[in-house]
């Protein structure tokens, strides 16, 4: 699999002699393909899932502070009497189990840091998709603009090399002198090495392709249009980002989670109550049979007993005092974090639209352009026919022609990623409205796995509901923002 991986990015590497509709092996043919190729296999989007599930075993190992914790402990002693040559020997075995009862909060106020690690963590992983998904349609666009201007590129020489052909053939009559032929040869030239440097970013945007989706490119259908998707006026896009960004979600669990390690600190100023019960077996025998035989351990004796043991600290240096103010000032950073991201998801909003509108003027006025640029091309030329314009007047006006084509080729693919990095700010760049066809990871599996697995008590709840007085409210999962009809990928 590794190795047919690197093949496939060696010939996207080294194609330079590609054309714009040339079809190779199975490739994504639509944009909702490739997103959901790179959705089930992207390395990047596969390692987060992989540290987030592990991340989802803090809440297993923080409630496991609520729960009983046994052990079992044996022993065999032997002493030889020197002075009188006695010898006496013992043995024992007990298990010993240990409950909990109140911890002061410092258990529940860890659960609580934990579950808020996991939705901070489950955010990220939310980000990482959105970044990941943004690549594919760039690279999407990128192979696509690409392939465009290689095609540009082709038919601007085809056309050049037409014009040297008549410019050449002209000259033999003596219609034009030796100068016009040189200007087109000089323009042919220059077209061959645009062609050149067009063949090599296509091949590098091929790559990148290759890199991010998994699998070289294809015939790439026309991405389609994000229009339905996007909010009508820029207010609209502030108020989606605030409350579905992944970056201010993931900032505000974070908060909650230094919040209850505040808790978690104060905690140690409270007493605990643990319950404790020892079931032990004891045998001695002094002295030793002649020869160390008779009885040794035939008289045990069974020992039940039970306890409950309740600790207040009292004076501990100053070190309670100190972890409360250190996570106090961790939770204020945290808190001071939420408006820093607020900030700059606002400002990636706003830049995000600003270059929509923009792109969106530019490929007004490049499909004016080009409009207008045909027209004076192929009047310039039949003008050039009859003696009107010169070899150089044609050769201009095809230049300004492809630059205008090449000009809204750009405009196209700009205004189509701006359009994908607002959705990303706005928190909707993500599979389950791109690709809703396609079979969605779910984030909770993992932890609904391990609710009730080995380990769990049935009076857990109880305990923690005695833990939790004066503990911080447990967090609550992200609400839903309003969300607007899925993007229809398909064409």
């Amino acid at each position: 699999m590794l190795k047919s991986r690197r093949a496939g990015l060696l010939a996207a590497v080294c194609s330079f002699g590609l054309m714009a509709g040339a079809a190779q092996v199975a490739s994504a043919e639509t944009l909702a393909d490739a997103i959901a190729l790179a959705y089930q296999t992207n390395p990047t989007l596969q390692g987060q899932r992989a540290s987030q599930r592990a991340l989802d075993e803090s809440i297993v190992q923080a409630r496991t502070g609520l729960r009983p914790q046994v052990s079992a402990s044996a022993d065999v002693a032997t002493s030889d009497g020197q002075n009188d040559g006695d010898a006496a020997r013992a043995s024992g075995a007990g298990i010993t189990v240990s409950q909990p009862l109140y911890t002061g909060g410092r258990v529940s106020s860890q659960i609580s840091a934990a579950e808020a690690d996991v939705m901070t963590g489950q955010q990220g992983l939310r980000s990482v998709e959105a970044s990941v998904i943004q690549a594919v349609i760039t690279a999407y666009v990128d192979v696509r603009r690409d392939q465009e201007r290689l095609r540009i590129s082709q038919e601007n020489v085809a056309v050049l090399q037409r014009q040297l052909d008549e410019a050449r053939a002209r000259f033999e009559v003596g219609e034009i002198t030796r100068t016009d032929v040189a200007q087109a040869e000089a323009r042919l030239a220059a077209a061959k090495a645009s062609l050149a440097s067009a063949q090599a970013q296509l091949a590098i945007s091929r790559a990148s392709y290759a890199a991010v989706v998994g699998q070289n490119p294809g015939d790439l259908a026309a991405e389609p249009s994000l229009e339905t998707f996007l909010p009508p006026a820029i207010e609209a896009a502030f108020d989606a980002a605030e409350q579905n960004n992944a970056e201010i979600l993931g900032a505000e669990y974070a908060e909650r989670a230094s919040a209850a390690r505040v808790a978690t600190a104060r905690s140690a100023r409270r007493p605990t109550v643990t319950a404790s019960g020892t079931l032990g077996f004891d045998a001695s025998t002094s002295p030793l049979a002649p020869g160390g035989a008779g009885g040794a351990f035939d008289d045990y004796q069974r020992s039940v007993s039970g306890r409950v043991a309740v600790s207040v600290p009292l004076f501990t240096g100053g070190l309670i005092n100190s972890q409360v103010r250190a996570a106090q000032e961790s939770n204020n950073a945290d808190r001071q974090a939420i408006e820093e991201t607020r900030r700059g998801v606002l400002r990636t909003v706003s830049q995000a639209w600003n270059s929509l509108v923009g792109a969106r003027a530019n490929l007004a006025a490049n499909e004016e352009q080009v409009r207008a640029a045909r027209i004076a091309f192929e009047g310039v030329r039949q003008e050039a026919q009859v003696g009107l314009r010169t070899t150089l007047d044609v050769l201009n006006a095809e230049q300004e022609l492809r630059n205008a084509e090449l000009s809204l080729v750009n405009a196209r693919h700009d205004e189509y990623v701006a359009a994908a990095v607002l959705l990303s700010a706005m928190g909707k760049l993500e599979a389950r409205y791109l690709t809703p066809d396609v079979a969605q990871y779910d984030v909770t599996a993992n932890g609904k796995v391990f609710s009730h697995q080995l380990g769990w008590t049935p009076w857990d709840p109880a305990i923690e509901l005695i833990d939790r007085v004066g503990a911080p409210p447990r967090p609550a999962p992200p609400a839903e923002g309003s969300v607007d009809a899925p993007v229809s990928t398909s064409n």
